[in-house]
């Protein structure tokens, strides 16, 4: 992060130079030089970027969470064996170069990449990616998350043919498998390292990436610093990035203007006409791949009760949400998944606002009367979700209106997503960035049942759906999957396990001085190739 110097301080400097080839900027947190130019000839390496972020990490081990803080630090310490593209979910050789699949569809064999270390100096090889699938698949399904609800019971065996060759054998087609394998969860850790630290190698984590662990100060900041071992040559172009965490989102962007952090996500979407207006200032757009919704759930109280459930979709504005929260740049939400994803139904007929409609369902399930619930905030701002606190005062009114009293509850992060995991909420505000673009990953992957205890915090059941979703993770025909998914959103529109409220259209900020920094739609984004300006 670069402190910002008056003119005169630089006219001093400037005569102070002459003749010299380049200059030095005494940076916040590090030193920035001048250094190699990048290859647009006005960029310089080095120095250290600050970036401010809404919520802490609950984990840099990123096979046992499922929150994005924790991703956005580990994607610049672990990698993956196949990579996305800089903004979008098509698939790239990464710490494997090159992949074949069977005519079955039931072995794959990926080649990697030579010569890599893990930053405590060991080797990345076929055995590391071995021991790191089989760590996951002999973990309980409450530790990792990603892996029971992502791969399961699929992979069969994970074996090493030789020291840079790897081979998966499924017990079944798995369409997004590769898909699957580019996902930030699956970032390939040390052997070594996982050994060493046990149950403390959430707070020291040790991958290959561009980018290794320093410190992390809770509810404060991560620290990493470059990799000088990187296997990718000129990367990365920073020294140092630290993650800051500033909860409120007026208060990150008052840290982005005073030049205390140089990139901020979840910037107040009311705020985003006043930062293009400022030269020292830029925004920056994530391809939109959310959904923000109210989940109910399905085992407690008056949501055991379908007509419940969908008398409470009846009874939300989301277009009163959307204008005043979003400035506009959302659309409301009929399905768990945005229309970017293939397979998305768009014949699926939406619950329109109706609270009168939503009171004849009331009385038809015995709750004439309405009936008191809690009604969880998220704490922390998300993309989606720009101010859980006031989203909840909204839908607390919409409530109202038809007799439901709506007790607003909430707790720190990590204890929020706990306690809705297992089932303690009645309702809880949630979303959902995805993690690969297939539909998989946010239709089964939230409202299947076998991930119940895992992100389906709605714990919602149908077998139907099930069978739905296994049929259309079990065949590598596109149009036979998006059909399968097209069914399944018309029975889970009719169960109402959620209120699907908006899908937004994200945007960042950072400082005019900031290139090379792309938002990834998964909102893990990689820093390896961002820089300063001269």
């Amino acid at each position: 992060m670069k402190r910002r110097f008056g003119l005169m301080f630089f006219a001093f400097i400037l005569i102070l130079s002459l003749g010299l080839a380049g200059c030095s900027n005494k940076e916040s947190g590090g030193t920035k030089t001048g250094g190699e130019s990048g290859s647009d000839g006005g960029s310089s390496s080095g120095g250290t970027l600050v970036f401010g972020r809404g919520g802490d990490s609950t984990s840099l081990d990123p096979a046992v969470t499922t929150e994005g803080e924790a991703f956005k630090v580990t994607k610049n310490i672990y990698e993956t064996l196949i990579e996305f593209g800089e903004q979008d979910t098509e698939i790239h050789p990464g710490l494997a170069e090159s992949w074949e699949e069977a005519p079955d569809g039931l072995k794959h064999t990926l080649k990697l990449r030579k010569g890599v270390k893990f930053h405590d100096g060991t080797d990345f090889n076929a055995e590391a990616v071995v021991f790191n699938f089989e760590r996951w698949k002999a973990g309980n399904k409450e530790q990792f998350y990603y892996y029971n609800s992502q791969f399961g019971d699929v992979i069969k065996e994970v074996k090493a043919v030789d020291e840079h060759t790897v081979e998966f054998t499924l017990n079944r087609i798995l369409a997004p498998f590769y898909k699957n394998l580019a996902m930030s969860p699956f970032g390939i850790a040390s052997p070594a390292a996982i050994e060493k630290h046990g149950d403390k190698f959430i707070e020291n984590p040790v991958g290959t990436g561009p980018f290794k662990f320093k410190e992390w100060k809770r509810n404060d900041k991560v620290t990493l610093v470059k990799n000088e071992d990187y296997w990718e040559k000129g990367l990365p172009k920073l020294d140092e990035v630290i993650f800051r965490v500033i909860p409120e989102n007026s208060a990150r962007l008052n840290a982005l203007n005073t030049g205390e952090v140089d990139i901020i996500d979840g910037v107040n979407f009311s705020d985003v006409d006043a930062i293009k207006g400022n030269a020292d200032l830029q925004v920056f757009n994530r391809p939109s791949l959310n959904v923000a919704y109210l989940g109910l759930n399905n085992e407690r109280g008056p949501m055991k009760d379908k007509k419940v459930r969908q008398a409470l979709n009846y009874a939300v504005n989301k277009q009163a949400l959307i204008d005043a929260f979003y400035a506009g740049a959302a659309e409301p939400a009929k399905n768990p998944m945005p229309k970017s994803v293939a397979g998305y139904n768009d014949e699926v007929e939406g619950y329109e606002y109706d609270p009168e409609k939503a009171k004849e369902l009331l009385k038809e399930a015995g709750f004439e009367d309405g009936f008191e619930m809690e009604l969880w905030a998220m704490p922390v701002a998300r993309p989606y979700m720009p101010d859980g606190k006031k989203v909840a005062e909204a839908l607390q009114a919409d409530f109202a209106k038809i007799g439901v009293k709506a007790k607003i509850v909430s707790y720190e992060w990590a204890t929020y997503l706990e306690k809705a995991r297992v089932g303690e909420a009645d309702t809880f505000l949630l979303g959902w960035t995805g993690d690969n673009g297939d539909a998989d990953n946010f239709l089964y992957v939230l409202l299947d049942q076998d991930n119940i205890d895992s992100n389906n915090y709605a714990r919602y059941k149908n077998q139907e759906v099930h069978d739905l979703f296994i049929k259309a993770q079990s065949t590598n025909d596109q149009a036979e999957r998006e059909k399968l998914y097209k069914e399944a959103q018309l029975l889970i529109k009719e169960d109402a396990p959620w209120i699907p409220l908006v899908h937004s259209e994200p945007a960042l900020a950072g400082r005019a001085d900031v290139t090379g920094f792309k938002a990834h739609p998964t909102g893990s984004d990689l820093l390896a190739t961002v820089e300063f300006k001269k």
